[in-house]
């Protein structure tokens, strides 16, 4: 990034730092009584700019204090709703288990989606507007950024919730570096686009990375026919990655914040995620 005065970055950080701000997105509200608050005591939390060419890219970044000796890392990608407050609060959750957590706004580029009141709108104005291709190149400098700043790049993980789920599987075929990825109820199938050029059913066999895929029976946007096609489709990838699937879930069961919280599926699969990270070294 070429030098700028001292004035205009710290008012372009300001600026960048809004969009982490601790709240929830607009579309979600109000949220439900069941929303899970996990405090930073014993951490060490707040923004990071990663540049990323002629930009910086804000994340939320939450790491136990006072480590010692580099940290194995979690890269987090967030919902549709952007990194809000539960993205936000799943960082802490990490860092309190002795993660080096970060949750980079993927959508910086394109807009801010905590600032949306429906889904609909979202999707059309911001969601439809992220290449994979742009995720994957930032997602590569998390991974990057991450090591030079107090995690170990010999244990590197990755896990991704909805918007994020698909975006799990999708960079287990592309960085063969990470140890383990967790899908959480991400779509494996979809038609094409331009910025969405192959879905994770396309590149199974491709794997690179072991995934662990999360996902509810009773999804209404992800058919369990497509589930069980994924579930055959990654048997051709050379790497051990198998999925679960909750028979009373629904989608975004992990979201406590919400009415599809389904607190049964949501601690066994954080037990399921936590216990994977730990089979494949990190």
């Amino acid at each position: 990034m070429p030098d700028q005065p001292t004035s205009f970055l710290h008012e372009r950080r300001g600026f960048l730092a809004a969009a982490l701000a601790t709240g929830f997105a607009l579309a979600v509200r109000p949220v439900a009584a069941s929303t899970i608050v996990t405090d930073s005591d014993g951490l060490e939390v707040g923004p990071a700019f990663i540049e990323r060419g002629d930009v910086e890219l804000p994340a939320y970044v939450a790491r136990p204090a006072n480590a010692s000796g580099p940290l194995p890392t979690v890269i987090v990608v967030q919902e549709i709703f952007g990194v809000h407050e539960h993205i936000q609060d799943l960082c802490r959750r990490l860092a309190k288990a002795g993660y080096l957590a970060i949750a980079p706004d993927l959508y910086f580029r394109q807009g801010d989606p905590r600032k949306y009141t429906d889904i609909e709108t979202l999707q059309r104005e911001v969601v439809t507007k992220v290449p994979d291709a742009q995720v994957m190149g930032d997602l590569d400098g998390m991974v990057a950024w991450a090591a030079a700043h107090g995690g170990d790049p010999a244990r590197v993980a990755l896990t991704g919730f909805c918007w994020g789920g698909r975006i799990a599987w999708l960079y287990a075929a592309h960085n063969p570096a990470l140890k383990a990825i967790v899908a959480w109820y991400g779509r494996v199938e979809g038609k094409a686009s331009d910025n969405t050029p192959l879905q994770p059913i396309d590149v199974a066999a491709q794997l690179k990375v072991p995934v662990l895929g999360l996902y509810g029976g009773k999804d209404q946007g992800i058919p369990l026919d497509g589930v069980e096609r994924m579930r055959v489709a990654i048997k051709r990838s050379a790497r051990p990655s198998r999925i679960v699937v909750y028979e009373d879930a629904g989608h975004g069961f992990n979201a406590d914040y919400r009415p599809s919280y389904h607190r049964a599926a949501a601690q066994d699969g954080w037990l399921e995620m936590t216990q994977w990270f730990k089979r494949h070294g990190v």
